[in-house]
């Protein structure tokens, strides 16, 4: 059988929130940035998210794509141009994934440029979640050190944490996630985009996005699910998470969501905080479908009231547990070099540089390796 038992309790409940440091503040932030309707972006991550907890039975995650939003906040978009994108990025990921040609382009990978990707994700996501703990300090240390005791036991770590952030929010007024005044508009067909439209969406969206999507989403996530859940996530492969990602994308984006994928990193929070099986997507896409469909945007209301340094905490602690692989330690000592160029290069520039600087010091490696043993 695919995947896990559902399971339903406290710990699975807990492990559904543990990605919202990733999935809030780029989903609200672009609600609020850039205006998009609130209903279909939701909604789109409620359908993604309990189609996906079916599909794999087991806590793989629903994320926004990274680069798209960050394009989104920084730049003017018309809402045509935008689900182009998500259409050609989805076609795209579900050519690859229907040839099989995901899965070759991921065999080329070696382990020590994936180990060095996975570590450079990891301290690139601690980096945002400094910059949201920093909005509150106090309390987003002291949220850091609250998860810290309580995922030595089975308590429900991140449900406490974010319970006490929305506490700590409302007592001493912290500003919530900003949220502009926007339409609840249900989601209907986006018109069609203009010639101009298209090649900005190219441009802008799709390329940027492609090199972290085949990385971060795809061939790191199948490995990091594999690492967690063995046996349970054979199934989990990149040409399955490939094809998944391109019909969401495909079916949803013309409809006003936003471009999703599944995520490394989603997968490192949601296992962190005690999710197990195909429960923890469940949970949060059902709740993600009630906050969607709550009149007059009361429930969107709930999600922004938490305080950024809160998500910062949660997002902290599942940084670390995806950097701090045990890659890193199996490795031979040869492969350190390999691993510090392609971090590097993730940190400082994006997956794809890094995948480049990865594997141009990889085939120096082995070439040195290979000399030396022949002069041995």
């Amino acid at each position: 059988m695919r995947g896990a038992r559902f399971r339903f309790d406290l710990r699975e409940a807990s492990g559904a929130l543990g990605d919202l440091g990733t999935l809030l503040p780029l989903m609200l932030g672009t609600i609020a940035v850039v205006g998009l309707a609130p209903m279909p972006v939701v909604l789109g991550f409620a359908l993604s998210y309990i189609a996906t907890a079916f599909w794999y039975r087991l806590p793989i995650p629903v994320q926004p794509m990274k680069a798209v939003a960050a394009v989104l906040l920084t730049a003017e978009v018309s809402p045509e141009s935008l689900a182009a994108s998500g259409m050609m990025i989805g076609a795209i990921l579900l050519i690859l994934g229907s040839t099989g040609l995901i899965d070759r382009i991921g065999r080329l990978v070696p382990q020590s440029v994936l180990a060095g990707l996975q570590l450079g994700l990891g301290i690139t996501l601690s980096l945002v979640a400094f910059e949201l703990v920093a909005t509150a300090p106090v309390l987003g240390i002291a949220l850091v050190l609250l998860i810290a005791v309580l995922l030595r036991t089975r308590l429900p770590a991140a449900a406490i944490a974010v319970a006490a952030a929305l506490l700590a929010g409302r007592a001493f007024d912290l500003e919530p996630l900003p949220l502009a005044e926007t339409t609840l508009a249900t989601p209907t067909l986006v018109g069609l985009p203009s010639w101009e439209e298209m090649q900005q969406g190219v441009t802008v969206f799709v390329l940027p996005q492609l090199a972290l999507t085949l990385t971060n989403a795809i061939i790191l996530t199948a490995l990091i699910a594999g690492d967690y859940f063995d046996e349970a996530a054979r199934h989990v492969t990149p040409r399955r998470l490939s094809i998944s990602s391109g019909l969401g994308n495909l079916l949803l984006a013309p409809f006003g969501a936003l471009p999703m994928c599944h995520g490394a990193g989603g997968v490192a929070a949601h296992h962190r905080f005690g999710a197990r099986s195909g429960g923890a997507p469940l949970i949060l896409g059902v709740a993600l479908l009630a906050v969607a469909l709550v009149p007059d945007g009361a429930g969107l209301a709930v999600l922004a009231a938490i305080p950024a340094a809160g998500l910062g905490a949660l997002l902290l602690v599942a940084s670390c547990e995806l950097a701090v692989s045990k890659r890193l330690f199996d490795c031979k000592p040869s492969c350190y070099p390999v691993i510090a160029a392609t971090a590097g290069a993730t940190v400082f520039f994006d997956p794809f540089w890094a995948l480049v600087a990865g594997t141009a010091a990889e085939g120096g490696r082995t070439a040195a390796v290979r000399a030396l043993r022949r002069s041995a």
